[in-house]
């Protein structure tokens, strides 16, 4: 893909929903004054994470911000922004613009979805609740984890009639994974993410530094302790102990020996579509397609798992180039404002998934806090 074709032929578009987020949001901003309420969203996505570092606990804080090793892929997400610059281009006829995009034969609004990120009552006590009733009310998917706080039909009941995919975490036991992917389908999520990049958890320096694991007290577990096949492997519930719990799940988290033809397990297992979050490689991206997959995440953890590897961005486009729009190509890792979504789509992304600026909003203004990014994830 050439940097002229990148130029001229991908578009950016916006729905006549969103037509709300434009100019009148932004006039709207400037009429109302200052603004100076202890519970403001700030725009700025460095003054949102400073914010809600100052709300949350050291560990809670760290949970989300921590990456692996030196920070170097993290960094590395960053930068790799920065390197691609936008060529403005002027008198184009640009009243009716359609930022809506398809994904999977879905119309979504706008071109984000809500990243999956585990353990969100750590930033909110409504966590995943509050984060589900804010992408609902944009109409924007959020992809629930399968380590969230509350149990995947707790976060369905809370989306209503919102879009939602689940995140999957293969379990090492097939008869979980079974358990799993029936019900997400029965509460109504519409695709399977399955992240590859997690078969064991990264070397986090500042997380290993405060000893903080959520899971070693259950936290972020509701899924696998409300699970019917993980209760039949314990010799007590949860609920009677603990610790026992704790451990059984360390026991079953992943499996290491899975390989691309495992895949087809997951797609014999459920009638949704199924993606594949953590491709950084085009050749992953071919043997993910081979594999009968439905779309692609190009994903690094954002930066969470290995430590001095290649930034998502730079992979983008040869990534793209392979699958040759087979199956669509959604992106992660880095997205920090509108700016940076829009060279992700130019680079040939169908749509982006926001990840920790959602987690900074929620743990500053919950469900209002998650609605007010989005709202204004299109302007900057």
């Amino acid at each position: 893909m050439s940097k002229e074709s990148v130029r001229e032929t991908k578009k950016f578009h916006s729905d006549p929903t969103t037509r709300s987020f434009q100019t009148g949001h932004q006039i709207g901003i400037y009429r109302r004054g200052p603004r100076n309420d202890a519970d403001v969203i700030p725009f700025a996505v460095e003054a949102l994470e400073a914010k809600a570092r100052q709300r949350l606990s050291p560990e809670a804080y760290d949970w989300v911000s921590g990456v692996a090793g030196g920070g170097q892929t993290a960094r590395a997400n960053l930068s790799a922004f920065e390197r691609w610059r936008i060529i403005p281009r002027m008198l184009c006829d640009i009243s009716e613009r359609d930022f809506g995009v398809e994904v999977l034969g879905q119309r979504w609004p706008m071109p984000y979805a809500i990243a999956p990120i585990g353990v969100q009552a750590g930033s909110h006590r409504e966590g995943e609740k509050a984060t589900a009733r804010a992408a609902a009310s944009l109409g924007i998917p959020m992809i629930v984890s399968t380590v969230s706080t509350f149990t995947l039909e707790e976060v369905a009941e809370a989306s209503g009639s919102g879009r939602r995919w689940f995140q999957l975490y293969w379990p090492k036991r097939d008869d979980l994974t079974r358990s799993l992917l029936r019900r997400a389908e029965e509460a109504g999520y519409e695709a399977i993410v399955v992240t590859l990049d997690t078969q064991s958890l990264g070397w986090r320096e500042s997380n290993l530094q405060l000893a903080h694991l959520p899971f070693l007290s259950g936290t972020g577990l509701a899924n696998y302790f409300s699970d019917p096949v993980f209760r039949s492997m314990l010799a007590k519930s949860p609920e009677d102990d603990l610790d026992a719990a704790v451990e059984k799940y360390l026991e079953v988290f992943s499996e290491l020996s899975r390989t691309w033809e495992s895949i087809s397990f997951i797609k014999e297992n459920t009638s949704l579509p199924v993606l594949v979050k953590g491709v950084q490689h085009p050749d992953d991206a071919l043997r993910a397609q081979d594999q009968g997959i439905d779309g692609i995440v190009v994903s690094n953890h954002g930066g969470r798992q290995t430590d001095g590897s290649v930034s998502t961005l730079e992979m983008l486009p040869s990534i793209v180039d392979a699958v040759e729009e087979n199956v669509p190509v959604l992106f992660d890792s880095g997205i920090r404002r509108g700016c940076d979504a829009f060279k992700a789509i130019a680079l040939g992304a169908r749509a982006v998934l926001i990840g920790r600026p959602f987690m900074w909003a929620l743990a500053v203004g919950g469900e209002r806090g998650v609605q007010e990014l989005m709202r204004t994830a299109l302007q900057n």
